[in-house]
């Protein structure tokens, strides 16, 4: 036989492009269009067409950078249209370029009466038409003039991202707007050539069925007219219909096709555009469920939903209306996609508790899967965290980014530093964004790694990132490789039915313990210092207010502030998302957050200092005490309650010939040399040096900060060889000078920035305190604070939500060196037997464990703190300014000491006027740690505790309450009764047992 496949394949090809794509619209005909341009943010329906619209015409230019303008299309249909085998459609082209959907100008079309009919995208440009008396067309389109912020991902520092800079230049131009007549017949072959000439590229060249597919397509090719496309496509389509009909074979990896549309809820648009990209989406998924009963589409994120129940109630009404069908499918459980790397433990927790109450009162539905495809790593506490929310299933896409070791597995199960286990799936097809092509279903089937135990996965479908959904023609791919020979079979499914049969097909999954570390994006744990600032700040806030506003709430009757409480905590969670707080957005977004977040702050505060008067009742005279928010005790004040201080002890300075400093308190000597370099620290209760010989601790060291790509995300192994010491002070003299606090202060420049570093001692504590203020102006740099520890320590224990995780100093292995920048919350401690210390911060999340033997044959190990970046991409001006850090080391410190620093700095005593309060809560335990004190949330009154077990051992103790009780029952984190209950002692005690790192809620009902 004379081969040809080189020929017929171009003519395969040739064939879609010239011949099929063109001859898919029978006949066009142009509409009217009117234009008004929104001068400001966004407009409603109504205030929109009752705006004065000017004629516009196709060609046009329109849009400046985040703008909306308002198009009104009008015409008729020209009559003869209505053909068997046709569609009249409308055809809509804002100017859509060829960069992917959802990073460029977008539409949603509303018809006369103001409901939503669909959206405009890239590769989504028809309307269906309902044609009025006449053949009457009459739509009005919504059009957002959102920039392409990413253009060619070459991660260029751009002035798109922020308003003040975006200009104000139209940026598109309108290519078309027509009524258009659709050939189904010839749409119909198109989406079958597709599939089919996908398929066979994908098949080995030995292999039967692909030349089967070839010749098939060529035979097909030559029964089409070109002439007469329309007349003759139905022949084609006879020609493939066998090739088509052939079934999948029994052993044929089974995918199950998830409708999916990632919405980032903010990243290269601010999340008011995401509002409407989310209705843009959504109504393209109910446009498509109209014409398809068999679609389903999967959404996460509460938040997402509110926003359509708040901005498009109709919309909501619709969706409700699908959800309560089974076809669009509520996901995930959180209030949105968050980070997980840096929320603390209860932010954490009330992702889960925002939004399964979400779901749950608005749908009545209790979600058992976890929906996370797109995070930057995963805190080995989530298990337990998710197992707590009553969820059962996790998913995730992102670590296949990983840029150094495979993970092994795609479906396991996953275990969490208390033990907890969930049952977790990874899609092998490498992507949350599928188009249902033959390369992603064969990426599956290639790449799972569980073959011969199991063969099921999950394939997320449909335009994301930006949004915009599933097509038509990624439908019409379902239906096509449903069963089809040579290719994995879809079925087009929900997450649970996914899960459900995942469990069946593989009952004894192996098991990966630990963090689920990213190795990629490990810089988004330090961009946009701010930010993270402000969700540090917020967390505590909350705790307090929680705490004493429901003290307040039960010792004197104040009214508790829910629903001000549940407007911070929703505001905070929403800005967790994993392009908000990790710092991967564009500068407006940020600048949003921050005002967000002070907009919290002051509310939380007055929240506070409200709930504080009404509890200590205050008379004449001045501070009686300290109010202590922590659940450690501070300076004799107990925890979470409120009295004066008991510190005792002295802090004196002293000047060195040299025009150093030395600071001592009894429990520390530090020495600051004349170069304003911490050259010793001694802990004097142990006799014993804590600085490396030769070495300062508390030194800035200033990065290269390059990476190859993704700016805002990364941080390269390669740049940790450039990098200086800002050892050479400009000043060096007394900040402070009291018998209870010392300090010496020291001024650097360098670059085009400069900084000041406060190192102090406070008596009666063992804690060199170091307050670093920076006025940044350096450019793809990275500020580290370095700690040259004198101890071995095998592993670094850095807290996470509800406890920690120890990782190795040593590099044995590649997932060792991969791990070289780790996320910590509130402190790292490091030791060695007998002998630990800690290092905590009162905002930072990014650092870096080290350890190296010196020539004396000792060991240095090295904790460092990544303060500051200054990547150029997507904000090129992301970290400017000036920024206030403060860190702490602390000497002879066990774990607990450790955690006891890292609230102590995040929630400093807060000063009152009046009585003392006793607690409401008292654990008899410092192993078990008080993470959240509030009212329940079902507004019955009820007190709702969380606690965990903080030293990774087992813990048992004592739960008091300073209120008499009725029950106090162990529960889930929505506060349902879960698990085996305590027992109420006479004095309304419970005795507690806890596992190594286990959370547990107590419910305690008051008497009435």
């Amino acid at each position: 036989m004379h081969h040809d496949d080189a020929l017929t394949e171009a003519r395969i090809v040739r064939f879609m492009r010239e011949r099929l794509t063109p001859a898919l619209l029978r006949r066009s005909a142009p509409l009217d269009v009117t234009a008004w341009e929104v001068p400001g943010e966004p407009v409603p329906f109504e205030t929109a067409v009752a705006a004065e619209h000017r004629p516009f015409a196709v060609g046009d230019a329109w849009g400046r950078p985040w703008g909306t303008t308002w198009f009104h299309v009008t015409g008729t249909v020209p009559t003869g249209w209505d053909e068997p085998g046709t569609r009249i459609e409308l055809l809509i082209d804002l100017g859509f370029s060829i960069a992917q959907p959802g990073f460029q100008a977008e539409g949603l079309v509303y018809d006369p009466s103001g409901r939503i009919v669909k959206a405009l995208e890239p590769l989504n440009m028809h309307v269906p038409v309902q044609v009025g008396a006449g053949g009457v067309v009459d739509v009005w389109v919504e059009a957002a003039s959102n920039p392409d912020v990413a253009g060619v991902w070459d991660f260029a520092p751009t002035p798109l991202g922020d308003p003040a800079t975006a200009g104000t230049d139209p940026i598109y131009r309108l290519n078309r707007v027509d009524v258009v007549q659709l050939d189904v017949t010839v749409w119909e072959l198109l989406q079958d050539c597709w599939t089919l000439d996908g398929l066979r590229r994908e098949l080995g060249p030995e292999l039967p069925r692909r030349a089967e597919l070839l010749r098939g397509l060529g035979r097909a090719v030559q029964e089409v007219d070109p002439d007469d496309v329309a007349g003759t496509a139905q022949l084609g389509r006879d020609v493939l219909a066998p090739l088509l009909a052939a079934p999948a074979s029994a052993s044929a990896h089974r995918i199950v096709a998830v409708g999916h549309a990632h919405i980032d809820s903010a990243w290269l648009w601010p999340v008011r555009e995401t509002i409407r990209k989310c209705a843009r989406t959504f109504s393209n998924v109910l446009d498509l469920m109209d014409h398809d009963p068999d679609f389903v589409f999967a959404c996460s994120s509460a938040q997402q939903f509110a926003w359509m129940r708040d901005h498009y109630p109709e919309l909501f009404e619709r969706i409700r209306s699908r959800v309560a069908e089974g076809r669009f499918v509520p996901v995930g459980g959180m209030w949105v996609e968050s980070d997980t790397n840096l929320p603390g433990g209860e932010a954490m927790a009330r992702q889960f508790v925002a939004g399964k109450r979400f779901f749950l009162e608005e749908f009545g539905l209790d979600l058992t899967e976890v929906w996370l495809p797109d995070s930057f790593g995963y805190s080995a506490a989530m298990p337990q965290i998710v197992a707590a929310a009553g969820a059962t299933d996790f998913l995730t896409q992102k670590v296949s980014w990983n840029e150094t070791n495979r993970f092994p597995h795609h479906t396991f199960l996953w275990e969490g530093i208390d033990g907890t286990r969930v049952f977790t799936h990874f899609p092998p097809a490498d992507t949350y964004n599928s188009a249902l092509a033959a390369t992603d279903l064969h990426r599956a089937q290639r790449q799972f790694q569980e073959k011969g135990e199991s063969n099921v996965s999950l394939l997320p479908f449909g335009h994301g990132d930006g949004g915009g959904g599933p097509t038509r023609e990624m439908l019409a791919a379902a239906v096509r490789t449903r069963s089809l020979e040579g290719s994995p079979t879809v079925e087009i499914g929900t997450p649970s039915a996914f899960f459900a049969a995942a469990r069946a097909d593989y009952p004894s999954p192996p098991v990966w313990s630990g963090e689920l570390y990213l190795e990629f994006h490990r810089g988004t744990y330090t961009s946009q210092a701010r930010t993270k600032r402000g969700n540090r700040r917020s967390e505590h806030l909350l705790r307090e207010a929680e705490l004493w506003a429901a003290t307040a709430a039960i010792r004197t009757g104040a009214e508790y502030p829910y629903d001000a409480l549940d407007e911070a905590w929703h505001t905070v969670l929403l800005q967790q998302f994993h392009d908000i707080l990790p710092g991967s957005s564009i500068a407006w977004v940020h600048q949003v957050a921050e005002a967000n977040y002070q907009a919290v702050a002051e509310r939380l505060t007055a929240l506070v200092d409200e709930s504080l008067r009404a509890l200590t009742a205050p008379g004449d005279g001045g501070p009686a005490g300290f109010a202590n928010a922590s659940p450690f005790v501070v300076d004799g004040v107990p925890a979470l309650g409120v009295a004066a201080t008991t510190t005792a002890g002295r802090a004196v300075l002293s000047g060195r010939a040299d025009g150093g400093f030395v600071l001592d308190n009894d429990l520390v000597r530090v020495t600051v040399d004349a170069d304003g370099r911490v050259t010793s620290v001694l802990d004097l209760a142990a006799d014993r040096e804590v600085v490396a010989p030769g070495a300062a601790t508390a030194e800035l060291q200033l990065f290269r900060d390059t990476p190859n790509q993704w700016d805002a995300w990364d941080v390269d192994l390669a740049d940790r060889t450039h990098w200086t010491v800002l050892d050479r002070a400009d000043v060096v003299e007394v900040a402070l000078e009291t018998p209870g606090r010392v300090a010496v202060l020291v001024r650097r420049s360098f670059g085009s920035s400069s900084v000041t570093q406060t190192i102090a001692l406070d008596a009666g504590r063992p804690t060199v305190d170091i307050l670093t203020a920076v006025d940044w102006h350096e450019r793809q740099k990275l500020l580290k604070l370095a700690f040259p520890l004198d101890v071995r320590a095998d592993v670094a224990s850095s807290e996470i939500q509800f406890g920690h995780v120890d990782r190795p100093t040593a590099v044995n292995t590649s997932w060792d060196a991969a791990r070289f920048e780790t996320a910590a919350h509130r402190w790292v401690h490091v030791g060695e037997p007998g002998y630990g210390l800690a290092v905590a911060n009162d905002s930072t999340y990014g650092h870096d464990v080290t350890r190296t033997t010196r020539e004396d044959g000792g060991t240095t190990t090295l904790v460092r703190k990544s303060l500051l970046r200054a990547p150029r991409f997507p904000d090129p001006t992301a970290d400017q300014g000036e920024h206030v850090l403060r860190s702490t080391l602390t000497v002879g410190a066990g774990i607990l000491d450790a955690a006891a620093e890292g609230y102590r700095i995040n929630l400093p005593l807060r000063p009152v006027q009046g009585a003392a309060v006793d607690p409401i809560v008292v654990v008899d335990r410092p192993g078990i740690v008080v993470e959240a004190v509030k009212l329940a949330e079902d507004r019955s009154g009820d007190l709702v505790v969380r606690l965990y077990e903080a030293t990774g051992g087992r813990s048992a103790g004592r739960v008091s309450f300073g209120f008499p009780v009725r029950s106090v029952r162990r529960t889930d984190l929505l506060e349902r009764e879960h698990g085996e209950q305590p027992r109420l002692a006479p004095d309304g005690s419970v005795e507690l047992r806890l596992r190594p790192f286990e959370i547990l809620t107590l419910r305690a009902a008051r008497m009435q």
